[in-house]
């Protein structure tokens, strides 16, 4: 054994065993193997991204899961990569670009600003994967990926030309989502829905026909007004029906518009009459398909108004508008009211500001392999982990629209699709476009470009960058690596992406591989602050990681953070959770020092149970053996935080707490030499094996101890070591493990009563206290000497006749009644009377909850977590008053 340091530190162990791990290829995976392969593919974060807390818990747990595998035999491939994001890197770029040179990428052209972000990517884009090796992420870093690699761009192309020509993507002029800020469409899952607090407006439009009566309508957009072409109502309302096929005069630009009778108004809402504008409403828009009204578009893609003819409002920020507008409609004697009113406002997911529905030419995807992908899932073909997302799926699945895979981005995938030079105005503004547009010879779409390029126009979208990350699984992966580790056997993600990228990838795997992609998606938590809220930077209640690391270590990171992320529930994230990690990092570190200091060399296992084995020993190499197997089935069941607490309570409680105090007796200079051999045996069995199963959560560390404990056979890493299945007491009679479980129990309950005696007696500090102890069965002189030591007691006299007199107190334990007498160590009339007022004190705090339970009002209005502090705080009253009581009458 290597001598350790007298601290840990693990910055420098970190830094070197992770060193180490690459240089040797620990984590290179072989498609050439004959092991039973596992495979899983990271979430690729954004390129220019760093590492946050939600990052640290879901690599946190791949690498666990990859670690794992590795230690049951298996050939491991975790595939490292990231992902170009379109809108977010594009912005950041045009960001710089803006700040620096006072430029726009229009005035670089596409070529030159594509030249640019690819400068930006090979400067910034291996910030994140170096924070994911300082968190020890076992990737196979020799297959990094990035989703815009020629290979891999490739296959988005072919799969888009593939989807075209089987009718599934089409061009059309559809009501999309739109971003003012990154000017471009966006999907449905792009928008995130935010409860907003605006303003309802009821304005009053005269009707045409009869001067001097008025239509009053609601709207929350005065500002756009301009594009109205009809105001709607319902055919069945009795209020405005006579209206319909007349006309009301729209206050600005003023002009006659129609009143039309449509069904999608809601009688209920406002006052049942509905201002019509195509072009900003999805809803107006369908109203005004069916009627054959014109569409006006009043809005710049920036968000600004676009309306020459109301020059007080052109060029106007939509906001700003918004308020101008109403001051106008004031002043015209047209606005009758304006109400506070909440609704809920769409916000692009990216640039975090409300997007406008806008009208446009865009590609769109019929989903392929829906049929495939539902059953898949409902099947559990693919198991849901939490169960519960399998309904959130299945609805959304329910519910398919065709995805506007397009984007008005110039980094990206371009969109493959080439127009012939002399027809290409034509094309390109055609409403309509398909596979049944390529006969005519004016269309190319082809994952190869045209062999005379300069008779033809590329078109100029992008590609969803999500509709390169549903190829993840496979395009990421060569034949023969594919052919090994295809379909993947995990996935670890965030619910938040189910429908981005969970389903999509899928409906990938069924429609190009004919297979599914992965076996089982765990979904991870959502971690929030103390308060609950979510981490954001401008809260500033998200701490950063790499500071989090070098404070407390990466180990301790990792283990503290999977300790508080339960299983389907969100996270409350704890900074002292973080430092009970490395405070566990610590524990281990000073339990291998303690064993260095006992002297000798590592021993073997192959000396097994003896007779000089106490049953201190037996005890904790059962439970080492239980730990193992409940251990493993929390993993198998993705129950990380449970198997983190299993071996927490393990090392802390059984391990260092009882069996290390325990076992000091037998490594004394008066103990026997076979008594000593057998306790190193039985903490060289046990530390080497619990080293192996923290390894997964605590990799560093174990390594560094492993090595230098001298586990490593051959210099071995620990992280390619295979974990020993057989268990440590395989072959001893299980009725003595059973008799050594139960007498160890009640040595280690009788301590922890005495100890709570002498705290009770208020003399919890006093090693030099005389015990006795009126047996109630037979006690080794070795047990006994374990008991005073676990106890604290200065000694323990046996005495099986002896009777309790006055000022002594008292205890039942399992190994019997354990007296203390108490003359000459305390004042007894003082603690009696200090006990007294004690126990006044708490019986009047009892009164006090039992009145706010006993109120109906409290118990019915008040939160049902306030009540239920209440109810706990009763029972931890009652307590103390039984505590006081008991205390009192030992005294007599």
């Amino acid at each position: 054994m290597a001598e350790l340091t007298k601290a840990y530190l693990p910055g420098e162990v970190e830094e070197r065993w992770y060193a180490r791990w690459q240089e040797a290829g620990c984590f290179t995976a072989d498609a050439g193997s004959e092991k039973p392969g596992y495979s899983i593919v990271i979430p690729p974060p954004n390129v220019t991204g760093i590492l946050h807390l939600g990052h640290v818990l879901n690599n946190t747990l791949q690498d666990i899961l990859a670690r794992r595998a590795r230690q049951e035999g298996k050939e491991v491939l975790w595939l490292p990569g990231t992902d170009h994001a379109g809108i977010a890197t594009q912005t950041q770029v045009e960001k710089e670009l803006r700040k620096t040179e006072g430029k726009t990428r229009r005035d670089l052209g596409r070529e030159a600003f594509t030249e640019r972000v690819w400068e930006w990517k090979e400067k910034y884009g291996g910030i994140i994967i170096g924070q994911l090796k300082r968190l020890g992420c076992s990737c196979d870093w020799t297959r990094l990926r990035f989703t815009m690699d020629e290979g891999y761009s490739r296959e988005v192309q072919r799969v888009f030309v593939d989807l075209f020509r089987k009718g599934l993507i089409y061009r059309g002029l559809r009501m999309v989502n739109w971003c003012p800020v990154s000017l471009t469409a966006l999907s449905d899952e792009e928008v995130i829905p935010k409860q907003q607090k605006g303003k309802f407006y009821t304005m009053r439009y005269e009707v045409v026909e009869e001067p001097g009566r008025f239509l009053e309508i609601s709207t929350t957009r005065p500002e756009t007004l301009m594009g109205d072409t009809a105001v709607a109502v319902h055919p069945e309302d009795e209020r405005h029906a006579d209206l319909i096929g007349k006309h009301v005069w729209r206050p600005f630009p003023r002009g006659p518009i129609p009143v039309i009778g449509d069904a999608a108004v809601d009688k209920e809402f406002g006052t049942g009459a509905l201002k019509v504008t195509p072009a900003h409403d999805l809803v107006d828009f369908e109203i005004g398909v069916r009627h054959g009204l014109p569409v006006r578009d009043v809005l710049h893609a920036d968000g600004r108004i676009n309306c020459p003819e109301c020059p007080e409002l052109d060029g106007m920020d939509r906001f700003k508008a918004r308020v101008k507008a109403a001051e106008m409609l004031g002043e015209a004697g047209a606005l009758v009211k304006e109400e506070d009113y909440v609704n809920n406002v769409g916000y692009s997911e990216r640039a975090d500001v409300p997007i406008e529905p806008r009208l446009s030419l865009q590609w769109f995807l019929k989903y392929p392999s829906v049929a495939e992908t539902a059953e898949a899932v409902a099947s559990d073909a693919i198991r849901f982990r939490p169960e519960r997302w399998k309904k959130t799926f299945a609805h959304w699945m329910g519910g398919l629209k065709d995805w506007c895979i397009s984007r008005q981005l110039w980094w990206g995938h371009r969109i493959p699709v080439w127009y012939r030079k002399e027809r290409a105005v034509a094309l390109q503004g055609a409403e309509t476009l398909d596979v049944g547009n390529i006969e005519g010879g004016d269309l190319h779409v082809s994952d190869v470009p045209p062999v005379d390029p300069e008779n033809w126009v590329q078109d100029e979208d992008s590609m969803d960058t999500w509709f390169s990350s549903w190829l993840w699984p496979y395009a990421t992966m060569d034949g023969p690596t594919q052919a090994k580790f295809y379909p993947t056997s995990d996935l670890v993600t965030g619910p938040d992406i189910i429908f981005f990228w969970v389903a999509r990838m899928i409906m990938a795997g069924y429609e190009f591989k004919g297979e599914l992609p992965f076996r089982n998606v765990f979904f991870t938590s959502i971690i929030r602050d103390r308060q609950g809220r979510k981490m954001s930077k401008s809260l500033g209640n998200s701490p950063d990681p790499i500071d989090l690391m070098a404070k407390y270590g990466a180990d301790g990171l990792r283990f503290g953070l999977l300790r508080m992320a339960p299983t389907g529930s969100d996270v409350k994230f704890d900074e002292a959770q973080i430092e009970e990690g490395r405070n566990f990092a610590n524990k281990l570190w000073n339990a291998a020092r303690f064993r260095q200091m006992q002297g000798a060399e590592l021993s073997g296992e192959e000396e097994g149970v003896g007779e000089q084995t106490s049953v201190f020993c037996l005890d904790v190499i059962a439970k080492l053996d239980r730990l193992q197997v409940e251990y493993a089935a929390a993993l198998g069941d993705y129950s990380f935080n449970a198997a983190a607490q299993l071996l927490y309570d393990f090392f802390r409680g059984e391990y260092c707490d009882r069996f290390l105090e325990a076992a000091k007796p037998d490594l004394s200079a008066e103990a026997a030499a076979g008594a000593r051999a057998a306790v190193l045996r039985t903490i060289d069995a046990v530390y080497g094996r619990f080293l192996q199963l923290l390894h997964p959560y605590m990799p560093h560390v174990t390594e560094e101890l492993w090595s230098t404990m001298g586990y490593a056979s051959g210099g071995r890493f620990l992280t390619v070591t295979p974990l020993e299945v057989r268990p440590l007491l395989e072959g001893v009679d299980a009725g003595v493990v059973r008799r050594a479980e139960e007498s160890a129990a009640a040595v280690y309950e009788t301590a922890a009563r005495i100890r709570n005696l002498k705290a009770a007696c208020g003399l919890p500090a006093r090693r030099d206290l005389g015990f006795v102890l009126k047996p109630s069965a037979a006690l080794l002189g070795r047990e006994l000497a374990t008991l005073g030591v676990l106890a604290g007691a200065g000694s323990i006299a046996v005495d099986g006749e002896y009777v309790k007199g006055r000022n002594t107190a008292g205890a039942l334990t399992p190994l019997g009644e354990v007296y203390l007498p108490l003359t000459g160590l305390i004042d007894i009339e003082a603690e009696r009377a200090r006990l007294g007022k004690e126990l006044e004190r708490v019986q009047g705090e009892v009164a006090k909850v039992d009145a706010k339970l006993g109120s109906e009002s409290f118990v019915s209005r008040a939160p049902e977590e306030v009540v239920e502090e209440h109810r706990q705080r009763r029972a931890d009253w009652l307590m103390q008053s039984s505590q006081l009581g008991e205390m009192l009458r030992n005294l007599g």
